[in-house]
């Protein structure tokens, strides 16, 4: 049945304190620098700020939310990392995470769970896998191809097929262990990782039930910015800066990589860029990857980035009826638009719920804001054989 729901949180949870300039919209101006602010959410992972089993870090980041705990660690479950094959023959790693009280009887249900677009799996979709492994359920946290600990050249490559993919394998993997039900392996994605699990359920079946969280549609927002902020003509000249860049990309051998997110902030910096900034470029959401800089981790080419004009995960979305969609955005989102886009476009069952309070990258990590008891719910109900 369709329901479009909003969720406050309960009397101990703290709600979001959203400045005017997290309200706004940010309108775009074309090139180089609207693809930058308009695509940010990301940075590869592992590493010097905390990795899988760090610290809550980020709970003593200073200006951080008090409940936001990006790397929460569980006593009540434990993680394996596992690695596993795509069939682009790419490996990829994923930390799978299981509840110590786990009955090992094959019939566990499973969510797999995908981190924020170029970011990595120790940048909130971690804590949503342990989390929601409190709860009984398996859960693996990959990295998508060419990100974090997974396989892949050149590193932060935009590869939307290949994305896809990796949940597909990620259920080969969970189907073939042993540990959980064919029947009940089901997915979660947050941010840009929510289109690609919507991508990766219009071609597998076996994904029974599909969730995303903050979701942003890559493909729409490389295509026309935030809020339809950018013209085609604006497009038009963004891709052919990219098309004569690759001709000094293939010259030299050696990618030319965008600065998406600045090393300090300037009393000029747009909202969006800043919210991102305040979790991607502070302890409360640092994680740099063995042998990289925290500026590496941000960055992709330009002619990388344009394979997303291509990318449209929302066409045909109802044909992944009857399986179940759950939709969940914070009300005050920059991001809100993917997520009113897709559940317009999907069919039967499917909702939608509004976090009151809640800004696109609260819901990366702010525990006391994040719907979890509509997220066991709906995975339960489900992924029940």
């Amino acid at each position: 049945m369709t329901q479009i729901t909003d969720f406050s949180p309960s009397a101990h949870q703290t709600p979001a304190t959203e400045d005017g300039g997290r309200r706004a919209f940010i309108k775009a101006a074309g090139g180089i620098a609207a693809l930058g602010l308009l695509s940010a959410g990301a940075s590869p992972a592992f590493g010097a700020q905390g990795g899988a089993g760090g610290s809550s870090a980020s709970r003593a980041a200073p200006g951080a939310p008090a409940d936001a705990d990006n790397f929460y660690k569980s006593g009540k479950v434990t993680v394996q990392r596992v690695t596993f094959k795509t069939q682009y023959r790419v490996a990829v790693a994923g930390n799978l995470v299981t509840p110590k009280e786990l009955a090992r009887d094959g019939q566990a249900r499973a969510i797999i769970v995908g981190h924020p677009m170029g970011a990595v799996k120790e940048q909130s979709a971690m804590s949503y896998a342990q989390k929601l492994a409190e709860r009984g359920f398996v859960t693996l946290a990959i990295d998508l191809p060419y990100w974090g600990e997974s396989e892949g050249e050149p590193r932060n490559l935009v590869a939307p097929e290949l994305y896809a993919e990796a949940f597909s394998a990620a259920v080969d993997y969970l189907g073939t262990s042993g540990l959980v039900h064919r029947e009940r392996i089901g997915v979660l994605g947050i941010c840009g990782s929510g289109g690609f699990a919507i991508s990766a359920a219009k071609m597998d079946p076996r994904l029974k039930a599909i969730a995303t969280v903050s979701m942003y549609d890559m493909g729409a927002v490389t295509r026309n910015g935030l809020k339809h902020s950018q013209t085609l003509d604006q497009r038009k000249a963004l891709l052919a800066k990219a098309a004569a860049q690759r001709y000094e990309e293939y010259a030299s051998g050696e990618g030319q990589f965008l600065n998406y997110l600045p090393a300090r902030l300037s009393a000029d910096t747009d909202p969006v860029t800043r919210e991102f900034w305040e979790f991607y470029r502070t302890p409360r959401g640092i994680a740099i990857p063995n042998g990289r800089t925290l500026a590496q981790t941000q960055n992709r080419m330009l002619t990388s980035e344009v394979r997303f004009v291509n990318f449209y995960p929302f066409n045909d979305i109802a044909s992944i009826s009857p399986r179940p969609l759950l939709f969940i955005a914070g009300d005050v989102a920059h991001s809100r638009e993917f997520s009113e886009d897709a559940y317009a476009k999907a069919a039967e069952p499917k909702e939608l719920v509004w976090v009151a309070g809640a800004g696109h990258v609260d819901l990366y990590d702010r525990v006391g804001l994040i719907p979890w008891d509509r997220l066991d719910g709906f995975f339960r109900q489900h992924l029940a054989a």
